[in-house]
């Protein structure tokens, strides 16, 4: 059985869980990839419903639900907590990115799976994880490359509230379809941004997208693995040489 098909079963066999135990049941952190996966088994999942989160409006990973509220006659959170990783002392810590957080994390043991995003704001990070991970990671991470911190459970937190910045871009492009907003963005040539899409780094609106003439619509949200992630705010008007300016967010 390939990787596919294992997230494949195991998605399944979540939602079996679910409606064989007429109960919620919860799969842990899935990534981009492994979302797009579980939007392609609509088929096999409609006879259960199910719901997305991953602690915030716009998260990248996410844990999906599997049961439904009205049917069961109840409700139950999705088990994330928030935990703020801060400077001991602000004045002499590095400046830290997600890399270094995720590597401190996965130095302790912990798998990918049971962590979400890592949104980093200013010398503090918010760290959406599996709330029975949560004790462990208070108790056990002191320090993040060379930077002691410390950690501190967001209890009753406003989780929509934690966002990544965002940086207002205007870019020219040959058009607001998909492979040329991504050259765009990317300062590749087209051979290049083909690629990506072979290579399965193109997400929009959380769902791998393979088609390059795809036309980017106000308010999707483009995700270039290993590039970054884009609202696209649409595009304006045409240059001399009939190429269009594009308006996006940069999440940074």
């Amino acid at each position: 059985m390939n990787e596919e098909e294992l997230i494949k079963r195991k998605i399944i066999d979540t939602a079996n869980q679910a409606y064989k135990t007429n109960s919620f049941a919860f799969t842990n952190f899935l990534s981009l990839a492994e979302l797009s996966i579980y939007h392609s088994l609509s088929k096999e999942l409609n006879f259960i419903e199910s719901k997305c989160f991953g602690g915030y409006e716009s998260s990248e990973r996410n844990i999906i639900r599997f049961g439904s509220e009205e049917n069961l006659g109840y409700s139950l959170d999705f088990p994330i907590k928030l935990i703020k990783i801060s400077p001991l002392t602000p004045k002499f810590s590095e400046k830290l990115n997600h890399r270094d957080y995720l590597g401190a994390l996965m130095n302790l043991g912990i798998k990918r799976e049971l962590l979400g995003d890592i949104v980093i704001k200013d010398l503090d990070a918010y760290l959406f994880c599996l709330d029975y991970i949560s004790d462990f990671i208070i108790d056990n991470l002191d320090k993040v490359r060379h930077t002691n911190v410390k950690l501190e459970i967001i209890e009753d937190a406003n989780l929509e509230g934690i966002e990544s910045k965002k940086e207002e871009l205007e870019l020219i492009a040959a058009s607001a379809r998909l492979d040329a907003v991504v050259s765009s963005i990317t300062k590749l040539s087209r051979s290049k941004v083909k690629d990506l899409f072979l290579s399965k780094k193109i997400y929009v609106n959380g769902l791998l997208n393979e088609n390059v003439s795809y036309k980017l619509k106000d308010k999707d949200i483009l995700v270039i693995r290993g590039i970054g992630k884009f609202n696209f705010l649409g595009n304006g008007k045409e240059t001399k040489s009939g190429r269009v300016y594009v308006h996006l967010e940069k999440y940074i």
